[in-house]
């Protein structure tokens, strides 16, 4: 098993940000969200990822992001919408470039033993006011969050 790496496929809009597809992953109830551990930062952050060109769609793209990020199989239960980036410029670098995201509601069906990135990633179910606080510091992450129809 083995995550995509690089961004010789990326896709990219027409002003030149990256666009990246993710995933909002609820439980069956609605009370809880699937968090994962940022590779850089090791903050928790929402599974996402670049867009790529053999991808027809940003759902399966989105898909993909979360089997390889946080291991689960998902099912679309909501577009979400797209959010514009939110970062400042001091913020942005070479590796986190400006981006576009497009987000999608999930329900989880599967919550796998083994996926690609499990080395690198944990992963952590919890309820609304903890993953607020978890994503305050990337304001898309939390807007995407405040999208979803998560239990408040």
């Amino acid at each position: 098993m083995t995550s995509r790496t690089g961004r010789e496929k990326q896709r990219y809009g027409t002003q030149g940000e990256r666009l990246v597809a993710g995933v909002v992953p609820l439980s069956t109830d609605k009370t809880q969200v699937l968090l994962i551990q940022s590779t850089k930062r090791g903050g928790w952050i929402l599974p996402k990822g670049g867009w790529e060109t053999d991808e027809a769609s940003a759902e399966e793209a989105a898909k993909r992001e979360a089997w390889e990020e946080a291991g689960i199989v998902c099912a679309i239960t909501k577009d979400l919408g797209t959010i514009t980036e939110l970062r400042t410029a001091s913020e942005l670098t070479a590796q986190a470039p400006k981006a576009l995201y497009q987000f999608y509601e999930v329900s989880v069906e599967k919550e796998e033993d083994e996926w690609p990135e499990m080395h690198k990633r944990a992963r952590q179910w919890m309820g609304y006011a903890a993953a607020r606080e978890k994503l305050a510091p990337r304001p898309e992450l939390a807007e995407a969050l405040e999208r979803s129809a998560i239990v408040r």
